[in-house]
């Protein structure tokens, strides 16, 4: 029964730790989650941020800016086909997040974009950024730092339902 107890206990710390690499935040009715970015290389000049941002409330709100000192600029931008080319450009009236809907910044798409980085990023690490919503108004989040060229915060495919990792491999063989 001792050992029983102790693995339950070891379990639970377990989980416990695990948690709390991911943090949650919450500003006004918006809850941010999945906050995280990719090591880059020693001498890399930009790096882009992602992160999760539900709307619980019954109005519309909208991300108008994202700032940090880890980079000379920090902009939101989106990732777009156009005519068969891969495009980024900079969303100068910042993203709208729905009410009672998800907008994912993530690679490939919306995302946050640090230029002119003063230092790498490590993996491990976090890097800080503050984001800017026209409503809910500022709110400091820390990204987790994935190992380079992940797809997602834990580096494995993503689930294209939901973009989260839950172990399937979705490549055709």
């Amino acid at each position: 029964m001792n050992i029983f107890k102790s693995v339950v206990a070891a379990t639970a710390l377990t989980l416990v730790s695990l948690s709390a690499f991911a943090q949650d935040y919450k500003a006004g009715d918006l809850e941010l989650s999945t906050a995280w970015t990719r090591a880059t290389p020693p001498k890399a000049k930009a790096g882009g941020g992602f992160i999760e941002i539900v709307n619980t409330g019954s109005e519309a709100d909208r991300l108008v800016s994202a700032s940090s000192n880890v980079a000379k600029k920090t902009e939101i931008h989106e990732m777009a086909v156009t005519d068969g080319v891969m495009k980024m450009r900079e969303l100068e009236n910042g993203i709208e997040i729905p009410a009672g809907e998800t907008v994912a910044l993530k690679p490939g798409g919306l995302h946050i974009m640090f230029m002119g980085l003063n230092q790498s990023f490590e993996e491990g690490s976090k890097v800080p950024v503050v984001l800017t919503f026209e409503k809910a108004g500022e709110v400091s989040v820390e990204l987790d730092v994935a190992k380079m060229g992940a797809k997602t915060p834990n580096g494995g495919k993503m689930d294209h339902e939901h973009g989260h990792d839950h172990g399937h491999d979705h490549s055709k063989n």
